[in-house]
């Protein structure tokens, strides 16, 4: 441990040692000055849905993040959660760790855990074996995908069944290596944001003292389904959104292009075809209580943000750690309900934002998780580090992507990225580090990234040219059909050979397809992106 490297002058190589000795030790070794690290991922939440990236949704923990730091605007996800957890956490496609396996590679905690960093984990896993196997001295959170944000557990007495997705679907949780399922919390205030974020604390005044820097990875499973809140946090929303989508996706496209996010010539890309005009809807008030919870679990995830950044204020190391804020994926416009006669919000309830409402989520963007359109894939990404950001309140418009954020941390944690760990060979990493944007310089950029999606949805990003192949079928799954009983058309019969591409220089909503008039450039990056998936592959 770096700390006892520190604080024994035994451990000090022979010459030091000798001096040390003569000196009776009198001369302690100066604390780490590398920065400490917090690492906070929401669930599901889409591009504009902060208000410092033109949401209407009560964000001021964040916007004080973005506003004394750095925003990106073209900041890149994998479209779903465990393949962008699995990138974000090695710096490699998800494709060459086997997605959730993580196969051939180091985490961030494995890195900065051998360089000498303390290294803490709140919230959702969601990948193979645990955070401890993985490199985290200390954890408690969920291990799979989803769970009920007030019970994830089973029923307790004098309380309603918590909703779940299916009948037997508990979830896992796991406290340090110790793994519970299911987990039924004892404590009736018991919710997933809340008590996450009191892990963090207790883990912060436990370790945030040390003279050695701290890695903190605080992972969200908000505003992820089912549709869960306080009430008093519904309350502050409820009625808000019956002005609907339609008018609301305007507002937002018109503050994102004052605050410089979106060119002005990207007008908003049309709504969802699923999606009727808000002046359609009957029942207002029903569809009004779904976004306000959706916005309630936002706006409580940023109180807890709050929390964190007063806590590290207290330990004196603001102005040193570096605090990155993204999202997994776009928002889902999945329909999943096991509970259709309860409204969305109580623990006994289990519900869905749905398409219409994620349509105004991923404003100005089209297509929502999973897709490899911009809806799926942009994700706000925010830096903030007083002492190490010399552009405070800038927009960086660079293209990179959660492959980036491993060798960001390298850079700044004066460490390696290793060749081999734990006796296995590991993947050369794929990201290129984003520090010198922190300082208003260009970073050696990556000449093309690439995107698939199970194998059908895929995607190409070149400078300014996006060539992309959605599997046009995903809209048909019964699932997510249409739910507002408007007529489908047929699916194309081969949705393999379909590519779109697209100028996202004048065009970031990806409204006119020219693949027809540069057969040349589709070819061209066809053949970067088959090159890419043989070499990516892993058996």
């Amino acid at each position: 441990m770096m700390k006892e490297n520190r604080t024994s002058c035994l451990l000090a190589p022979f010459l030091f040692l000798t001096v040390a000795l003569a000196a009776g030790c009198a001369r302690p070794i100066p604390e780490d000055s590398r920065p400490n690290i917090v690492l906070m991922v929401a669930d599901d939440l889409g591009f504009s849905d902060l208000g410092s990236y033109g949401g209407e949704i009560h964000t001021p923990n964040l916007d004080r993040l973005a506003t004394e730091g750095l925003r990106f605007s073209q900041f890149y996800n994998n479209a779903i959660c465990d393949k962008s957890r699995a990138s974000l956490l090695s710096g490699l496609y998800s494709q060459q760790v086997g997605g959730p396996r993580m196969k051939n590679s180091v985490t961030l905690a494995e890195v900065l855990r051998s360089s000498g960093y303390r290294t803490l984990m709140t919230g959702k896993w969601h990948l193979d074996k645990t955070p401890l196997e993985r490199g985290f001295d200390r954890y408690f959170g969920l291990l799979d995908g989803t769970c009920n944000c007030f019970n994830p557990g089973e029923q307790r007495p004098d309380e309603p069944a918590p909703g779940v997705k299916s009948t037997g679907s508990l979830a896992r949780f796991a406290i340090d290596d110790r793994v519970i399922h299911p987990f039924t919390p004892e404590d009736r205030n018991f919710y997933t944001t809340d008590t996450f974020t009191d892990y963090a604390l207790d883990y912060l005044d436990e370790y945030g003292r040390e003279e050695r820097p701290f890695f903190l990875y605080i992972a969200h499973n908000v505003p992820h389904y089912p549709l869960h809140a306080w009430p008093q946090d519904i309350t502050r929303y409820r009625g808000r959104y019956k002005a609907g989508w339609d008018e609301l996706r305007g507002q937002r496209l018109r503050r994102m292009v004052q605050m410089g996010l979106i060119r002005p010539e990207s007008g908003p890309s049309t709504r969802s075809p699923h999606a009727p005009a808000w002046d359609q809807i009957e029942d207002q008030d029903a569809w009004d209580l779904k976004m306000a919870v959706y916005a309630a679990m936002v706006d409580r995830m940023d109180q807890n943000i709050g929390r964190v950044l007063e806590k590290i204020q207290q330990l004196g190391k603001e102005r040193n750690t570096l605090v990155l804020f993204l999202s997994d994926n776009g928002p889902s416009d999945e329909y999943r309900t096991s509970t259709p006669e309860i409204p969305p919000g109580p623990v006994e309830s289990y519900r869905t934002v749905d398409l219409p409402w994620a349509n105004l989520s991923n404003t100005p963007f089209r297509q929502f998780k999973r897709w490899n359109h911009e809806g799926g894939i942009s994700t706000p990404l925010i830096a903030y580090w007083p002492d190490g950001i010399k552009n405070r309140g800038s927009i960086n418009h660079e293209i990179s992507h959660l492959i980036d954020i491993m060798a960001t941390v390298i850079e700044i944690a004066d460490t390696e990225y290793p060749s081999t760990y734990d006796g296995h060979k590991v993947t050369p990493l794929e990201g290129r580090s984003l520090a010198p944007t922190f300082q208003g310089d260009k970073r050696p950029g990556h000449d093309a990234l690439f995107w698939n999606q199970q194998g059908l949805w895929r995607a190409v990003r070149m400078g300014n040219w996006k060539l992309v192949s959605p599997d046009y079928s995903i809209q048909y799954n019964p699932w997510r059909a249409d739910r507002i009983g408007r007529d489908l058309e047929d699916p194309p019969t081969d949705p393999y050979s379909l590519w779109e591409l697209y100028d996202l220089e004048a065009d970031r909503t990806e409204q006119t397809n020219l693949a027809e008039k540069y057969p040349d450039r589709v070819r061209e990056m066809i053949e970067m992106y088959e090159a890419w998936e043989k070499r990516v592959r892993v058996e």
